[in-house]
């Protein structure tokens, strides 16, 4: 089925199950190839004898007399010109190989017959191919270079790792070209090539000679009668959409639907209107919130017997849905009926899909236990498939999503190691030139940037700004203000994130728009500004509870706690503590265990000294724990804090030795960080 391998690799292969036939092979080889032409056309004479006689040596029905019978008439229609041209490859193939080693073996020799079963052994016997083995110096036949092709397409959607490098695999689709340049499917293949390294023109010059060569090699009209030639057009104008969709050309792409829309509404496919009608909701979507569009095509897919093409649907919608804040039951509702679709169909791919879908759900809704069991089951599933070869996607892009999530999640609690891994094992399984590479590389580099945050290392966090810039455009502006706050300069931090305001609330971006106001607010503590601070905290605990944003609502509670922490708010921290601690970064559960002690000790003022001095002891156990919590994730700037809260409370109650432990460790962290003369405690976080 592959490519002709070298001949060290075949005899290899067939020592592994009988050593005298690769020596047989090797010595009729040898014949051949430093005899003359009519040796072989001996060899092909002797193959005929093998089917004579009362007990022939092969049946003429058998796999391998079917395999001979093939052979010998595909060479006895050779003209005499082609003949010779086969034996000079011969020749050459042999010589090669003698060129590398120079093995002279002489021993018995075997019948014809068994030197084909030999071949045939090897056949069964070949294993998964190198990059240097799969490719191939000479012309292949149709079935091998078929054969070649639908493996490197498979191995592109599922495995991207397997597959010849975009450099080898453009190489090796030249040299088929070459030979055969109205070749479609490898004109196809080139434009899948070409995506995987976002190569707009090359990708775009391949679609558009694919869908040529279909049309004049009239593969389509064979299977389609006079309906091939326009089902031809209407899928290539649906392609270029799509291809221009990818590379964020929308008003090219809209121009192509169009044209498809046009043709599949001549020739009445329904079909291909309902893809065109999924694409048109992709691109309206860009600019207007295109629900009715897309509850439309989900119906008309259903109707028309596409599962595919309905559930993909239905999982736009519950996106849509999750962001316009609809409540959580009715989202996973309608994503178990999509569910019940993809095992009806058997649709593998989907079922991955959903559940990254879920995991992102609950990630964003705030609940990280959640998340990691939709995470967890994922993993698990494909786990169990390993077995089966042809049905395990382990390097598809919801794989990527739920490996990313986890690798979040740990270093939010504080387990660096363990994400360290999980990332260093995603760039083993989609590299960088892969196409889900930037998922990962973003991820990656905004786990640094917290880490770095926490460090004190405001520098470093700094010059990784421009990496998750380049990634994500809105994410890098945000992480830059957060530097200029950290480095207080106040007035650059809020330029930059009044202007990052606007443009999320224009593009809709509600979870952005939330942390950007929590920023503001705190632009506005540091300032000694509690009062401005009071309004924008209350439009963000609003947009949190207007679309069910929990984890947001509960942590912008926590921050009207410490804007009023005079006011005696410890009513309103039970509201958000719980969702904090079950479900919260380690950052943010030290933060809320901070926020009690510091609302304790204001409540405690107006207490009897009895009472004070039990609400002090209390408010220190909570700083101890706070203090365990960001020394888990290395937060220096915040320990000072802390060290210094305690230091105060146990002079007040007139503990000098502990007071003087937590002064000294509090002088070592003040030396190692600076406070740039701000006072301390002036932030929530």
């Amino acid at each position: 089925q592959g490519p002709d391998m070298p001949l060290s690799r075949l005899r290899k292969a067939i020592e592994e199950s009988c050593p005298a036939l690769a020596s047989s092979v090797h010595i009729r080889l040898k014949l051949m190839a430093e005899g003359e032409l009519k040796d072989m056309e001996q060899f092909f004479d002797d193959l005929s004898d093998s089917f004579t006689g009362t007990e022939p040596e092969v049946h003429k029905t058998s796999v391998v007399g079917l395999f001979l019978r093939h052979m010998i008439l595909a060479y006895n229609k050779l003209s005499f010109s082609q003949v010779y041209k086969l034996y000079t490859a011969l020749q050459q193939y042999f010589q090669n190989d003698e060129k590398k080693d120079g093995i002279d073996e002489s021993d018995m020799e075997l019948t014809n017959t068994e030197e084909l079963e030999g071949k045939m052994e090897k056949e069964e016997l070949d294993v998964p191919l190198r990059e240097e083995e799969i490719s191939c110096s000479g012309p292949l036949s149709q079935k091998q270079a078929e054969y070649f092709l639908s493996q490197q397409a498979s191995l592109l959607k599922n495995d991207e790792t397997k597959a010849l490098t975009p450099a080898s695999l453009q190489k090796e689709l030249n040299n088929l070209l070459k030979f055969n340049p109205d070749f479609a499917e490898a004109h196809y293949l080139s434009y899948l090539n070409s995506l995987r390294v976002q190569d707009v023109f090359s990708s775009t010059h391949s679609l558009l000679h694919y869908f040529d060569r279909l049309i004049l090699t009239g593969a389509e009209s064979k299977s389609n009668g006079d309906e091939g030639y326009g089902r031809s057009l209407r899928y290539a104008a649906l392609n270029l959409a799509a291809l221009h969709c990818r590379f964020g050309h929308y008003q090219q792409a809209e121009l192509a639907l169009q044209e498809a829309i046009r043709i599949a509404q001549e020739s009445n496919d329904h079909v291909c209107l309902q893809h065109c009608l999924s694409w048109l909701y992709i691109l309206e979507q860009k600019i207007f919130d295109s629900c009715v569009l897309l509850e439309h095509s989900v119906n008309k897919s259903l109707h028309f017997g596409l599962p595919y093409l309905a559930s993909l649907g239905i999982q736009s919608l519950v996106q849509q849905r999750a962001f316009a804040g609809k409540a959580a039951n009715k989202l996973m509702d309608a994503l178990k009926d999509s569910d019940l679709l993809h095992w009806k169909h058997s649709l593998s791919e989907l079922i991955d899909i959903s559940i990254a879908q879920k995991t992102a759900i609950w990630r964003l809704y705030g609940r990280s236990t959640m998340a990691l069991q939709q995470a967890q089951t994922l993993l698990s599933m494909n786990s169990l498939e390993a077995v089966n070869v042809g049905v395990q996607q382990n390097n598809t892009e919801s794989f990527a999503v739920v490996l990313c999530h986890l690798a979040e999640l740990h270093a939010e609690q504080g387990y660096f190691a363990a994400a360290s891994e999980i990332l260093k094992h995603l760039k083993e399984r989609f590299p960088p030139s892969s196409q889900h590479a930037q998922l990962w590389m973003l991820f990656d580099q905004k786990i640094q940037f917290e880490r770095a945050m926490n460090d004190g290392r405001y520098h470093i966090a700094d010059s990784l700004v421009a990496g998750i810039t380049a990634l994500s455009s809105i994410e890098g502006v945000y992480r830059k203000a957060i530097v200029l706050k950290a480095q207080n300069q106040m007035s650059e931090a809020h330029k930059l994130l009044q202007k990052l305001l606007i443009h999320c609330k224009k593009i809709k971006n509600t979870e952005m728009v939330i942390s950007v106001l929590l920023s503001i607010a705190e632009l506005y503590w540091r300032s000694s500004c509690h009062t401005i601070a009071l309004p924008v905290l209350l439009q963000a605990l609003a947009l949190s509870r207007e679309y069910s944003l929990q984890y947001l609502a509960s942590e912008t509670v926590l921050n009207l706690a410490f804007s009023q922490v005079r006011l005696i708010s410890l009513n309103i921290l039970h509201m958000a503590i719980e969702p904090v601690l079950a479900h919260g970064a380690v950052l943010d559960k030290g933060c809320a265990m901070f926020l009690v002690a510091k609302c304790q000790v204001a409540s405690a003022a107006s207490y009897t000294p009895q009472k004070k001095i039990e609400a002090l002891e209390s408010a220190i156990l909570n700083l101890n724990e706070a203090k365990t919590y960001f020394a888990k994730v290395d937060c220096k700037e915040q320990l000072r804090d802390v060290l210094y809260f305690q230091a105060r409370l146990f002079h007040t109650l007139g503990k000098t030795q502990e007071r003087n432990k937590c002064a000294m460790l509090f002088r070592q962290l003040h030396q190692e960080l600076p406070a740039h003369g701000v006072p301390l405690i002036n932030a929530f976080k």
